[in-house]
């Protein structure tokens, strides 16, 4: 079935599916999420559960969707922007190499790229909810810092990319296709210093 992103429905007991769903999900992945354990675990019936979501492609991008939203609010809430440059971006890129890593963000990365050819409104929502919004948050802060005089960034955009893709280094694409599944506080602790390390070198004022 080729459905929307903007055809859920909401009700009564939405949030209460939304919690079900991400425990089976997170248990189970995408491929072995059963519709019957989904809707057990939300304690609704299977007729209320494709009544909010058609298709379980939905259902898994709502919840990637509300736990973007989850993150980003905790990131934000503990991040004092008014600290110096190299502190603020080493709390963002904490919170960025926990999300990059969360078996969440991951299986719905693997769900868009498989499902990318049939269903290419799975990876417009997820990049909408996830890249772009982080893009952007970052790029407002650096254009911020910028106008302070804190950073002399020429390319918002371009640097907001850039430190991103520092924050992965070769973890995450371990991490992706199973080379490693864990990694140490020192592993993460030497990709967070290198990025900001890097970073500052190109854009300190």
């Amino acid at each position: 079935m080729n459905v929307r992103p903007g055809q859920i429905k909401k009700g009564r007991k939405f949030d209460q599916v939304l919690d079900g769903a991400r425990k089976v999900f997170l248990r189970d992945g995408f491929e072995g999420a059963n519709v019957d354990d989904i809707a057990r675990a939300s304690g609704v019936s299977k007729a209320t559960l494709y009544s909010y979501f058609p298709d379980k492609r939905l259902l898994f991008l709502e919840v990637f969707r509300v736990e973007c939203d989850r993150q980003t609010h905790a990131a934000l809430s503990e991040i004092d922007f008014t600290a110096p440059v190299p502190i603020v971006l080493r709390k963002a890129a904490e919170h960025m190499v926990a999300s990059f890593l969360s078996d969440l963000n991951q299986a719905v990365f693997r769900v868009c790229v498989a499902e990318a050819d049939r269903f290419p409104e799975l990876g417009e929502a997820f990049y909408r909810s996830g890249p772009c919004r982080l893009h952007h948050e970052i790029v407002a802060y650096l254009g911020r810092a910028d106008s302070a005089g804190a950073l002399a960034v020429p390319d918002p955009h371009l640097a907001a990319d850039q430190f991103i893709e520092l924050c992965k280094a070769d973890i995450y694409l371990r991490h992706l296709l199973g080379v490693q599944i864990r990694f140490t506080p020192a592993e993460i602790d030497r990709v967070i210093d290198g990025a900001v390390t890097t970073f500052m070198a190109r854009y300190a004022r």
